[in-house]
């Protein structure tokens, strides 16, 4: 199931009067970190097992102050939505997570907040954070960066707050935030004009409960078709994905680097665009991925880096500064994970120049993934079509997005252990 779709389902789901039931749900440690926290806020969340999978049932109301701090280990996603609603919920809690995320900056959603009427107490913008008791106000917002989580905290708050919050982003995020409220019934406007995307919320208002089938992760289907593509003799079909147009970057820029993919059996679920995507091995040649596609495919940079050291020729990417304050700093683990592997790499802030190997790829190399789920999984692929196995340092923290990922990997005949 899509993590951030599933994060939001519950989100709303809990905000939303009456019951709420999803299907598709990701059950990865991420995702019920924010159920958790949702439960403590005095929302009713259980999961039933059914025949034809897992039911989770939602029903929401008003909020209360939780007993203890919402802790949500490594989940960004979780944490920073769930402030922007607690604090248009008007109720007081405190934030924490694990050393990862306590390293991860909030005051990319503080502020904004601050600005609505939101009192924090903070540690240098870090985590633990505590939000106190307030009435918020809209504010018209230009997004600094494009950050579909700081866009979908400050429409949370909005929810509660008194007027219409207006926010302008120039290149476009992730918007399931903007169809999910939609879904659930809210009053909210989406326009494009000269200054970008521009999104218009009233408040207070509220929601009412919905049934949502939650698609494919395509952040985490990235993992097996790069697997397919740099793997020799290798064809999978990966199904039921969402192939929303923001979040599609990744697929995008393989077929530009010759990859074999296509679309199969389109269709709409719950207000997004899903299909099947079948992959099958090819040469791949380098590329230039253009800094504007960076929104579209941030969590796939990882993977991508993988599969430009198989291809022939340089791969550049600049415009992802951000991978400097993900789960880790993504940018200098994938360069030290590529050399020990043998793959020349160069890079500065914001960009990355991988010298590709036209498939082959030494490997052998012992890689730390920093606590980091993406990292991990990268160069677990980058062992299956390396001349020599690839070992990382941990792979427990996997389960945040995708617990199936190594059982996923055997069943097509990987060796993973």
């Amino acid at each position: 199931g899509d993590k951030s779709v599933s994060h939001r389902a519950l989100i709303l789901g809990a905000l939303a009067s009456g019951e709420t039931i999803a299907t598709g749900m990701l059950e990865g440690h991420d995702v019920l970190r924010t159920a958790a926290a949702l439960r403590s806020l005095g929302a009713e969340i259980e999961r039933h097992l059914t025949d034809a999978g897992p039911v989770w049932r939602i029903v929401g109301g008003r909020w209360r102050d939780p007993e203890c701090a919402l802790y949500f280990g490594n989940s960004g996603t979780g944490c920073r939505l769930v402030m922007g609603a607690v604090a248009g919920q008007g109720v007081a809690a405190t934030f924490d997570g694990d050393q990862s995320l306590r390293a991860r900056p909030m005051g990319r959603v503080t502020k904004p907040l601050e600005l609505m009427g939101a009192k924090f107490n903070a540690r240098g913008g870090a985590l633990p954070i505590a939000v106190a008791r307030s009435a918020l106000h809209a504010i018209d917002y230009p997004l600094p960066v494009a950050s579909a989580q700081v866009k979908s905290a400050v429409l949370l708050a909005g929810l509660g707050a008194k007027g219409a919050t207006r926010i302008t982003e120039a290149a476009p995020s992730r918007d399931h935030t903007e169809r999910m409220l939609k879904a659930f019934g809210a009053d909210i406007r989406v326009k494009t004009g000269q200054a970008g995307r521009v999104i218009e919320l009233d408040g207070p208002q509220s929601l009412s409960a919905t049934t949502i089938a939650i698609a494919g992760d395509p952040s985490s289907a990235a993992f097996l078709v790069a697997a397919a593509a740099i793997t020799p003799g290798a064809e999978i079909i990966v199904r039921n994905v969402l192939v929303n147009p923001l979040r599609t970057g990744f697929y995008v820029t393989l077929t530009e680097m010759g990859a074999a993919i296509d679309y199969e059996n389109a269709r709409e679920c719950s207000g997004e665009a899903v299909a099947d995507i079948r992959v099958r091995h090819s040469s791949l040649k380098g590329v230039n991925v253009p800094a504007a596609r960076a929104a579209s495919m941030i969590d796939e940079y990882p993977i991508l880096s993988v599969v430009a050291a198989f291809a022939a020729g340089e791969t550049y990417m600049p415009g992802i500064e951000e991978l400097r304050v993900k789960e880790s700093d993504r940018l200098a683990a994938i360069e030290a994970g590529l050399k020990a592997n043998g793959v020349v790499t160069d890079s500065g802030a914001d960009w990355l120049r991988i010298i590709g190997r036209d498939g082959d790829v030494r490997g052998g190399g012992h890689v730390a993934a920093n606590f980091d789920h993406r990292i991990a999984m990268s160069f677990l692929v980058l062992g299956l079509a390396a001349d020599n196995p690839v070992a990382i340092d941990d792979g427990s923290m996997i389960a945040t997005s995708f617990p199936g990922f190594v059982a996923t990997l055997q069943s097509f005949g990987a060796d993973v252990g």
